[in-house]
């Protein structure tokens, strides 16, 4: 594929989203964060597919930082973690030291049926439990995975753009 067959499909392709619908109870409600949410992504033991439709939800299509939402390196920049994954052994202490070195206030998104309920990996022997089991949990984003544009939902939903 030639660079000027990518550049005119890159230029026919539109952003896919849709006007912000009415805000759903089930969402927290941190006034705090309304404008702009600096996000620090966990991976809490998945199996990669939801941090797949993440790279999605914040690239050219999506586009989830025109929201305000963006990816920040470290849990001390973050308003916010997106936990994907459900919740092993090993990473049950990292994932509660990263909730509290973000500061207050925080909001928890849980990002996939794994990291709802478990999802596939229910009963496993390294599972500890669901994100909500270990630390508490603010939004929930069903979905294995979930679509980008529910994660882009998500996060409007949060800074009310």
């Amino acid at each position: 594929m030639s660079l000027s067959t990518v550049l005119r499909v890159l230029r026919r392709a539109h952003r896919v989203t849709e006007r912000l619908p009415a805000p759903a109870a089930a969402h927290a409600e941190p006034g705090d964060l309304a404008g702009s949410l600096q996000l620090r992504h966990v991976d809490a033991g998945s199996c990669n597919g939801c941090e797949l439709e993440i790279a999605s939800a914040f690239g050219p299509i999506y586009d989830a930082e025109r929201f305000g939402a963006k990816l920040v390196a470290s849990p001390r920049h973050a308003d916010g973690l997106l936990v994907t994954g459900p919740v092993t052994r090993n990473m049950a202490v990292p994932l509660v030291k990263t909730v509290e070195a973000t500061p207050q206030p925080r909001i928890v998104i849980a990002v996939g049926d794994c990291a709802r309920d478990c999802g596939a990996f229910r009963g496993g022997y390294g599972v500890v439990g669901s994100v909500a089991d270990v630390v508490p949990v603010d939004v929930s984003i069903p979905g294995c995975p979930p679509d980008p544009s529910a994660i882009v939902d998500a996060l409007r939903s949060i800074t009310r753009r």
